[in-house]
């Protein structure tokens, strides 16, 4: 491909896959959680089978596509991979309307005429990095879905590249395309075995140069409190206000400890949802951190404030406590080379590496733990999770040439 058609197919290959509908359902018991994630990973499985690629599956039972390339060299290098997930995140994604914004002056964006919704530089003051790109937005009612569908139009465009260059000489190159990663699903149910690769790399937000060998540990917890609901005028020594203790425990949590005043390897406790009346409250609270020793801390102090106040309010309080996910530096610190050959490839790319931790998961974090080792790389987006998402046409080929150098170096040292 001339950088031209690399440009118009890596912008129109995203654009296609951000109208799909995919945002994931953590209360689905399907597999994947929502139809949308299956309708994007048939039309990828589609589009890679158009474009050439022999070895494509899609597996109905996990939901993964998963793609090779085989290997065209005469070399037995160890096999890599690259992974990017189907969902997005619990935000409105119906109608998704990308507008494409050519040559980017630097000025505030109006996303939404009708309802005066604007990408400002007060806002986002990072905007005037893009002073002359291709910028990608929603019109503002919705996300974009750069998390993740940029890291996939990266990959196929990857792909795309190979098959259509076969002089390119490589060993055997495995892409997975995977659902439910905002949920914590899709890689605790892929079958890794049609995974086969020695080591691979998430394709999971970040900004170009970016390498994240490192993720938070985390817990979820779920608080359930039982009240009395009485008539407040007959309350007296007989009410017992489920909200009142729940504030209670909320207020106990170690104020500095929030994510609005952590950075960097700092933890967090976070509550991120609290419904309920007097007679019931039901609290979630996510826990994280990157050193092992304080996230069991943390679940520690946790479960003690639990157990105080329920010396107070006896048969109360129900409190489950269940890890999500651990820290991924375990598994890369084995292997430095994982790194080394990424920090090769931004040299040659003339990229600024950024090596940092990822201040969430990603699906390395099980994919590490079933014996591949998956640091993140990044898919160039920003303002993620939300209306004012963005993605430029730039960054996404950045990132489709960090993964095809990487390729290339690793099977040609």
């Amino acid at each position: 491909m001339t950088k031209e058609t690399c440009y118009n197919f890596i912008e129109k290959t995203f654009i296609k896959y951000a109208k799909i509908n995919t945002r994931s359902d953590e209360n689905s018991n399907k597999i994947p959680s929502t139809v949308g994630q299956t309708h994007l990973a048939k039309i990828i499985y589609n589009d890679l089978k158009e474009m050439g690629c022999g070895n494509v599956v899609y597996d109905e039972i996990d939901g993964y596509v998963v793609a090779t390339l085989p290997n065209n060299s005469n070399k037995d290098v160890a096999p890599i991979g690259f992974v990017a997930h189907l969902d997005t995140a619990d935000f409105p994604a119906d109608n998704i309307k990308p507008l494409v914004h050519r040559n980017y002056d630097g000025k505030d964006i109006l996303l939404n005429k009708a309802k005066n919704i604007r990408l400002t530089n007060v806002e986002f003051p990072h905007l005037k990095n893009y002073i002359g790109q291709t910028l990608i937005t929603s019109d503002g009612t919705t996300l974009l879905g750069v998390d993740d569908k940029a890291g996939i139009a990266a990959a196929v465009t990857t792909i795309k590249y190979f098959i259509d260059n076969p002089s390119k000489k490589h060993g055997e190159v495995s892409f997975a395309f995977g659902p439910d990663e905002e949920i914590g699903l899709g890689a605790k149910r892929f079958n890794v075995s049609k995974f086969p690769v020695s080591f691979a790399y998430t394709l999971d937000n970040g900004l170009p140069g970016q390498i994240e060998p490192e993720t938070f540990n985390a817990a979820q917890s779920k608080v359930t409190i039982k009240g009395t609901a009485v008539h407040p005028g007959n309350a007296y020594k007989t009410m017992v206000n489920a909200i009142t203790i729940a504030n209670e425990i909320i207020s106990k949590l170690p104020k500095n400890e929030v994510p609005e005043n952590s950075k960097g390897r700092d933890g967090f406790f976070l509550v991120t949802s609290f419904q309920g009346s007097i007679s019931e409250v039901n609290i979630n609270i996510i826990v994280r951190d990157f050193d092992n020793e304080n996230f069991i801390r943390k679940k520690e102090l946790l479960k003690q404030i639990i157990k105080e106040i329920s010396e107070v309010y006896p048969h109360r309080i129900n409190l489950s406590l269940r890890n999500q996910y651990e820290n991924i530096y375990s598994f890369i610190q084995k292997n430095p080379y994982i790194v080394d050959l990424v920090l090769k490839s931004y040299h040659d790319l003339n990229l600024t590496p950024n090596i940092h931790p990822f201040r969430g998961g990603t699906d390395g974090n099980f994919i590490s733990k079933k014996g591949i080792p998956t640091p993140n790389l990044f898919n160039g987006g920003e303002n993620f999770h939300g209306p004012y998402e963005f993605i430029t046409t730039e960054n996404m080929l950045l990132t489709y040439n960090t993964i095809k150098t990487i390729i290339i170096n690793h099977f040609n040292n």
